[in-house]
């Protein structure tokens, strides 16, 4: 194994312990479908095209490298060397041809990000350097080069700056309409692209287990002995079979602010993904290459992304999506069941919006460290 002697863009730096490298490799082998249809849709929002060539050029790129450079702390040999060697393995691994610059920022609450229109940076901040072992910050490092393999940091840099001018141009009438349609369709996009992303962390890291505890103390923190992972997973089934059609309705309500996917979810999605055909077709060898590229249609990921949807909602215990699969079968009585499912909803209106705004003060407080959209810069 080579010496800590290696170039800052080279690969001469290998893994600490020993993990496949996926030469070539397209960030299509690990990108979720929602994630791919997302952005499709995305591109395709009236006035889209126009907002990104607009703030393309205007989004002060060198002033946000500037400022991370003057009061944060770049990742190097000399500084957060372990860190380092950490960003580097990731980008071997993945065979990133340039090792994006990395700055840790004090900050107390566990975050990382990747931003950048010309080139990628990554931000880590000091409460998750010291929440996350060595192996869990592995899969987060992993995690945040995925991003920028799949070229997600330019959009993420643009919904960071369209959610601060939303916010300056609220009190003008209609003006923030606009804004805020780009921003919802941008959050849609991204919280499918954390789904990808967390896979690249699990190809960096190749530890399902760091993964999970990386996830599990981003949402309850440094308390793994309180913690059990099966525990926590069964939380992801509970939300996403338990309660009603109101329920439904709340849970999409509740994530629509958000730019990332609620942590039991993301725990949940993995782990199907860990036990696919396609992830251990990826372990043996077998992935599209960045080569190949230049030949892959536009349809086919509209294709693969239907088949997941059709999947989905096939197999999903979300009330809501038992109920479109039986208007797309046909099911009867369709008319008394939507009746049953949102029974006392209008009566219990006040009860349910004082326990919707529970819920919400209860999602901003108890997902701080999940990056809530309306309290800092989202990324890991």
């Amino acid at each position: 194994m080579p010496d800590d002697s290696h170039e800052q863009n080279g690969h001469e730096n290998v893994p600490s312990r020993q993990r496949r490298r996926f030469e070539g490799i397209s960030s299509r082998a690990y990108e979720h479908p929602a994630d791919r249809s997302a952005l499709v849709a995305l591109r395709k929002l009236s006035g889209f095209d126009t907002v990104f060539k607009a703030l393309s050029g205007l989004l002060p790129e060198r002033s946000l490298r500037l400022l991370f450079l003057s009061d944060s702390v770049r990742v190097s040999d000399q500084q957060f060397a372990h860190l380092n060697d950490m960003l580097r393995d990731a980008c071997y691994i993945l065979d990133l041809e340039k090792v994006p610059p990395m700055y840790v920022n004090q900050d107390p609450r566990p975050n990382a990000m990747c931003i950048g229109l010309d080139e990628p940076i990554i931000v880590v901040t000091t409460g998750l350097v010291e929440l996350l072992d060595e192996e869990e910050m592995r899969a987060v490092i992993g995690h945040e080069v995925g991003h920028a393999l799949s070229g997600h940091s330019v959009y993420r840099t643009i919904l960071l700056f369209l959610t601060s001018l939303a916010v300056k141009v609220a009190w003008i009438p209609l003006g923030n309409l606009a804004i805020m349609a780009i921003v919802t369709a941008l959050r849609e996009w991204f919280r499918k692209s954390e789904l990808s992303a967390d896979r690249a962390g699990l190809l960096v890291g190749q530890d399902l287990r760091a993964s999970m505890r990386g996830l599990m103390k981003i949402a309850g923190g440094n308390h793994l002995h309180e913690m059990n992972v099966d525990a926590f997973l069964a939380q992801a089934e509970e939300y996403e079979a338990g309660g009603d059609l109101r329920d439904s309705v709340l849970k999409i309500l509740n994530v629509l602010p958000r730019s990332h996917p609620f942590t039991t979810v993301r725990a949940a999605e993995l782990k199907r993904w860990a036990e696919s055909r396609d992830y251990q077709r990826i372990m043996d060898g077998h992935y599209p290459r960045r080569s190949e590229d230049k030949d892959t249609r536009v349809t086919d990921s509209i294709r693969e992304s239907a088949e997941h949807y059709t999947n989905h909602v096939k197999s999903s215990k979300d009330p809501l999506m038992k109920l479109v699969t039986d208007i797309a079968g046909g099911a009867g009585d369709l008319g008394g069941r939507v009746r049953r499912g949102f029974s006392g909803f209008a009566g219990g209106a006040g009860a349910t919006s004082g326990g919707t705004a529970a819920e919400g003060s209860a999602a901003g407080g108890g997902t701080s460290t999940d990056t809530a959209e309306d309290r800092r810069p989202d990324g890991e």
